[in-house]
């Protein structure tokens, strides 16, 4: 989007190919899945973020394949299209490190389907705790495993019992949803382990006052029907969530170039692809280094590797040189709860009150790039404050009839 952007104005024909049909604000994710916002309080179609912009076209369709010798790509209806610069921006998933069997149980976090499908077995599982009459098959529905410490996992820790405390229990006659029970489990010695340590124990704190249970070192071993293994140890649950690594798009492995063990290419400084200097991977996709050190997998990176590689088409056009793709952190966000988070900006560690009025800020602010400020304001965060009941839906799609046949 934000490299389709760049095009704005200049002498060339954009064509921009997604298998959806909308723009995803993906940092809010976790709030469609814990069903505090609805999908359209943090997406917009593409058609209409580009209405505006006569050079560019979107075509819905799945990409099949890329023959970068021919210059083609290959849609899901057979269809070729020829391009003279290609830009592949088709990120990541969530990795279940050899275990895809898991995922049937354990859904991640990565688009609105995922956020629906757990957004639907979050509000089932008091549905089902209200109906049973056994006490220790309401125990386990009532018992939510988070596997994955870093700022997603935490994020959903932190949401869930807020959401069973505060806005579901005047709803439910048998169960007491505010004794919900959440774990969240992290395979390293702490959670959001890219963060400095005194906030990575801020966060650890915040979400121990939220009722959180945290346990560090705990590698999951098995994801099985109504339980978790944790080594020996065994979690009785009927909901597990999944926030524990990434995996790249299978796109990058059809491009010719190196991948690593995640599947993300291996790109130049300038973000091309060896071999294939018309060939451009931004985002997750791309294995993305500034000054040596590797990029994180977030919004601003691949925004801004968006933005490099547009202008660097544009710089080829001219004649000029390309430049090098170079990473500003204008700082890390996570939030915790409602008035807890924590941040580093300009090297300052932030955190509690401040750091999530911070959050609340920035996220608005980028919210606004493809919605009217005052939509953001009103709606978002009258969803936000208010608990709104319209975003408590169960539905089921035919992804959710899928995971369960």
């Amino acid at each position: 989007m934000y490299a389709a952007r760049a095009f704005r104005g200049a002498n060339v024909d954009v064509t921009l190919v997604d298998r959806t049909n909308h723009h995803l604000f993906q940092p809010l994710l976790y709030q469609v899945a814990t069903a505090t916002l609805s999908p359209s309080d943090i997406a917009a179609p593409i058609r209409w973020l580009l209405r505006d912009q006569r050079n560019a076209t979107v075509l819905l369709a799945e990409v099949q394949s890329i023959v970068p010798d021919r210059r083609v790509i290959v849609l899901d209806d057979g269809r070729e299209l020829a391009y003279d610069y290609l830009i592949v921006a088709t990120g990541a998933r969530h990795s279940y490190f050899a275990h895809p069997e898991w995922e049937a149980r354990a859904p991640g976090l990565k688009s609105l389907d995922d956020a629906l499908e757990i957004r639907r077995r979050f509000l089932l599982a008091f549905e089902r705790a209200e109906r049973t009459e056994d006490a220790a098959e309401r125990e386990a529905c009532l018992t939510f495993v988070i596997v994955g410490g870093g700022p997603t996992g935490v994020e959903l820790a932190g949401m869930l019992p807020t959401i069973a405390r505060f806005a579901l229990p005047a709803d439910f006659r048998r169960i007491d949803p505010a004794g919900a029970r959440v774990i969240l489990l992290e395979g390293g010695p702490r959670i959001l382990p890219a963060y400095p340590e005194d906030l990575s124990a801020r966060a650890a704190a915040d979400l121990a006052e939220l009722g959180v249970e945290v346990r560090a070192n705990s590698i999951v071993t098995n994801v099985g029907t109504g339980v978790v293994e944790i080594g020996g140890a065994r979690v009785a649950t009927g909901t597990v969530f999944w926030a524990a690594g990434n995996a790249a798009s299978p796109l990058g492995t059809l491009l010719g170039a190196g991948v690593d063990r995640a599947g993300r290419v291996a790109v130049n400084a300038d973000l091309s692809v060896p071999g294939h200097p018309e060939i451009f991977v931004i985002g997750d996709l791309a294995q993305l280094t500034t000054n040596g050190k590797p990029v994180p997998a977030v919004a601003p990176a691949a925004m801004q590797s968006g933005r490099t590689a547009a202008r660097n088409i544009l710089r080829t056009m001219r004649g000029e040189g390309r430049e090098d793709f170079r990473y500003r952190n204008k700082g890390d966000l996570a939030t915790i709860g409602r008035y807890k988070a924590v941040a580093v900006i300009a090297g300052r560690h932030l955190s509690g009150n401040f750091a999530w009025w911070t959050w609340l800020f920035v996220h608005i602010l980028y919210l606004a790039g493809f919605r009217s400020r005052l939509s953001v304001l009103l709606e978002w965060g009258y969803s936000f404050f208010t608990y709104q009941r319209g975003a408590r839906l169960i539905t089921r799609g035919a992804a959710s009839a899928e995971r369960e046949r």
